[in-house]
């Protein structure tokens, strides 16, 4: 079978606008992709140029017999009938190291054409660190990296203000680029560097925020030969994720008209890009409606007898307990545009009805007491603040998590629960294990109120909501009594 590369491709020439830190699945599945499109669309014309931030691994061999070309195919659902898009990857051009070749890898920075820099390190990759050396130039941080960088750019061309980068780190972490920019002044401060290098980074170059969705599935292992076939050839770099992708780029000074990806996927459905000053509501959506439909449903669901999210979009009661949820308890305490958050919730209703992705229950349900503290909380208490009543959906989701909790068995860092035969694993802080360890045998009045009164799990003690020990309790009650499936026919059959 012929091999993955530039004779399949054909790819144009193109000068090279983007060094990107990490060559993970990801990055290949979201910037590359973005950028693959602007250029066929003839709206962007650059380049991307890989720069591997690990010295281990033979990635760099794998993208060097595949001169840098790789397919990348999305599946899953969109607009709630099935979805298969197969694209060939030219966006990148070449992939360099630190580790291999340090010269190859610092004259990137040297690069005319060069204007951004993409990473993802990691949630711990923007990181400051005192001990290191301007002289030591692998084993240091990502920010410590990217201030030689740079360095290198400044001296190169004189400090010429045309000449600063746009910085997207996608890095999971709050403001993430306001990080960064702080490391790299503290490493500029430390290393007392030029006073002129530090005005050309804090005017010359831009710092953004960004706050990246996609769930990517990477290599496709179990379905890889096959995908091959249908292709006609071998692609040892294959990509695969799901339809669904949102960036949000927080940025002082405006770069859409650079950076054109929102308009590279105007027309692709449930893909968006998105430039603003202020990326926190977009961030307060995912987190509430995404990740809180998950925290909010995944216990009830899987002491119900499911074992992942999309077997529970098949189960007609989780699913419309899921619905109720996003748009009956939490859309009404957000601040976006209604449009905006129905439209973000009917695309999470198809990610989380996409058949190629197995998403388990119990790996969603890791931590899930302080989840539920991040995640459902802020809607629950925002729902009582604004209609002065209880919640039904996120009020029978506490009860759901204190049944999934209660275990006394405790040994080896996890609760041993029970589902009719079968035994789970519970993970959470040792302290939160304890505590249901020590209590969820009590009676149920007595859990409840420990449970809630807990000002570790919530920040706030949460008795002091009328009504709501009560509603608990019974919600709990019946779950013990009669069973998940028929609590869950109860009150919202």
């Amino acid at each position: 079978m012929q091999e993955m590369n530039k004779e399949l491709t054909h790819p144009i020439e193109r000068p090279v606008k983007v060094a990107q830190f990490g060559e993970g699945n990801f990055l290949r599945a979201f910037v590359d992709y973005m950028v693959d499109i602007a250029n066929e669309k003839g709206l962007f014309n650059g380049s991307i140029v890989l720069i591997r931030p690990i010295p281990f691994g033979d990635m760099d061999a794998m993208f060097q017999a595949q001169d840098c070309q790789y397919t990348l195919q999305l599946r899953g659902r969109v607009e709630g009938e099935p979805y298969v898009e197969t694209r060939q990857i030219t966006s990148v051009k070449d992939i360099v190291s630190p580790f291999r070749d340090y010269e190859e890898y610092i004259n990137v920075a040297k690069i005319d054409t060069l204007r951004f820099i993409v990473s993802n390190t990691t949630e711990a990759g923007i990181t400051y660190n005192e001990n290191d050396t301007f002289e030591e130039k692998l084993n240091i941080t990502f920010p410590a990296k990217l201030t030689q960088f740079l360095l290198t750019r400044y001296e190169t061309f004189n400090g010429a203000m045309d000449k600063g980068l746009v910085m997207l780190p996608v890095e999971l972490i709050d403001d993430n680029g306001i990080e960064l920019k702080k490391c790299v002044m503290k490493y500029i401060d430390l290393w007392k560097l030029d006073e002129g290098f530090k005005n050309w980074v804090e005017n010359a170059c831009i710092f953004t925020s960004t706050l990246v969705d996609r769930i990517v599935t990477g290599y496709p292992r179990n379905d890889a030969e096959k995908i091959w076939n249908e292709l006609g050839y071998r692609d040892n770099l294959l990509d695969t994720a799901e339809p669904f992708a949102l960036w949000v780029i927080e940025s002082a000074k405006d770069i859409s008209a650079e950076w054109p990806m929102d308009k590279a996927l105007e027309g692709k459905t449930g893909m968006n890009v998105i430039f603003t000053d202020n990326q926190k509501p977009y961030k307060q959506r995912k987190v509430r409606i995404l990740n809180g439909a998950h925290t909010s449903f995944v216990l009830a669901s899987y002491l119900k007898g499911n074992d992942y999210v999309n077997q529970s979009m098949q189960d007609p009661i989780m699913k419309n307990f899921m619905l109720d949820t996003i748009h009956k308890e939490v859309i009404p305490t957000l601040t976006l545009p209604k449009a905006d958050l129905e439209e973000f919730a009917n695309a999470v209703v198809d990610r989380f009805n996409n058949p190629f992705i197995q998403h388990s229950l119990l790996a969603i349900a890791l931590n899930s007491v302080s989840k539920w503290k991040a995640r459902c909380l802020p809607s629950f208490l925002g729902y009582i603040e604004k209609e002065g009543k209880l919640p039904e959906h996120l009020t029978f989701s506490i009860a759901s998590l204190m049944a999934f909790y209660s275990s006394s068995e405790l040994a080896d860092g996890v609760l041993k629960g029970k589902r009719g035969n079968d035994v789970y694993d519970i993970k959470d802080d040792q302290s939160v294990l304890e505590f249901f360890r020590d209590n969820s045998a009590k009676d149920t009045k007595e859990f409840v109120h420990a449970y809630l009164a807990n000002e570790a799990f919530h920040g706030q003690d949460l008795t002091k909501i009328a009504g709501l020990e009560d509603k608990v309790a019974e919600y709990l009650d019946v779950i013990r009594t009669e069973g998940m499936e028929k609590a869950l026919e109860k009150y919202f059959g």
